[in-house]
């Protein structure tokens, strides 16, 4: 059974959450399972009774703080209650969606995108850990169509904006780095692979994990 299926990007589809959606969309809708990419942060509001906003604020916050700084802490999974001064911090935010994360991947076979669930969910069997990458020219050329409006000089700058903002917050949260190839199972780089291709690739090697856990029981 799948528990979960877990993707992160390079920006390939960068500032293009309709083709995020899409593109997941797709391969959740042909195994039959859903998936779930900003909504966690809804579930995780929900949840902790923070507003959808604080937790969209505090992803910003991360990418502006001093990572390094030696006395930010990692995920550890500590929840910190209501009455605690470190209620709202980023990281008790980020553990209410690590928490969703684990969840649902333990009551449900799902898509998840991004927010760490690689590491996250990294000792779990039945999980597939994707990376979508593409060349940083094939990746312009990607946001120049989707995006006309922006010069060529703008779209280098917000694509490299975009890689920063996403290491950052994997560095902060994890300790990390995120492009690391040991935090994935498989690799596909979509300027070789179009969408249909891609989600070939991901349920044949669905198909070999499977078949290969069942032969370690």
């Amino acid at each position: 059974m799948i528990e979960g299926i877990l993707f992160d990007l390079d920006g390939v589809l960068v500032s293009t959450d309709e083709l995020h959606y899409l593109a997941w969309k797709q391969l959740a809708d042909r195994l039959g399972i859903p998936f779930y990419d900003y909504k966690l942060i809804r579930m995780a509001s929900d949840r902790s009774g923070i507003s959808e906003a604080l937790f969209g604020a505090a992803d910003e916050d991360v990418h502006r703080m001093k990572l390094f700084n030696a006395a930010k802490k990692v995920y550890t999974g500590q929840l910190l209650p209501p009455d605690s001064d470190e209620f709202t911090s980023d990281l008790n935010l980020f553990t209410f969606q690590a928490e969703i994360i684990k969840e649902l991947a333990g009551n449900e076979s799902c898509v998840i995108v991004g927010r760490c669930a690689d590491y996250l969910l990294r000792d779990r069997p039945n999980v597939l850990r994707v990376f979508i990458h593409a060349p940083f020219e094939d990746r312009l050329k990607q946001q120049m169509y989707v995006l006309p409006q922006k010069t060529e000089a703008e779209g280098r700058r917000h694509i490299l904006t975009v890689d920063k903002k996403r290491a950052d917050y994997y560095k902060r949260y994890t300790g990390t780095n995120w492009m690391s190839a040991e935090h994935f199972d498989i690799s596909i780089d979509s300027s070789r692979h179009p969408e249909q291709e891609a989600v070939d690739i991901i349920v044949s090697n669905l198909d070999i994990m499977f078949k290969i856990n069942a032969e370690k029981l």
